[in-house]
């Protein structure tokens, strides 16, 4: 469960935030990552307030922007979004595709802060 350690990186990023900025409690974060990139938006929220207990960011609300697979097939030269990969292109049945999108590391997109 990578979710753990991605918690911890979340937390530390809003500690380095709140020494930065002065705020005392986080209210909300905005989350974004690619559907390839195997997160659970489940389990991350189950670890996050586990994790957060303690902390300003204790009772914060998790709010998730998942970017689509998108592949480009070489044959048919147009681009599909997916919500799970195929190696096979849904508008030709072609096989030669690249992945484009979907991708995405977790970033911290937006925190609304008190």
């Amino acid at each position: 469960m990578h979710e753990l350690s991605l918690t911890m990186s979340i937390l530390a990023i809003v500690e380095d935030y709140a020494k930065t900025h002065g705020f005392d409690r986080v209210r909300s974060l905005k989350l974004s990552y690619g559907r390839m990139s195997c997160i659970d938006p489940k389990a991350l929220t189950f670890s996050f307030e586990i994790q957060s207990a303690g902390t300003r960011a204790e009772g914060a609300k998790l709010a998730f922007d998942v970017h689509p697979i998108v592949i480009y097939c070489f044959k048919c030269q147009k681009e599909s979004k997916l919500t799970s990969y195929s190696a096979v292109c849904p508008q030709c049945g072609g096989e030669e595709v690249m992945v484009t999108g979907g991708t995405e590391e977790l970033r911290l997109m937006e925190m609304d802060v008190e």
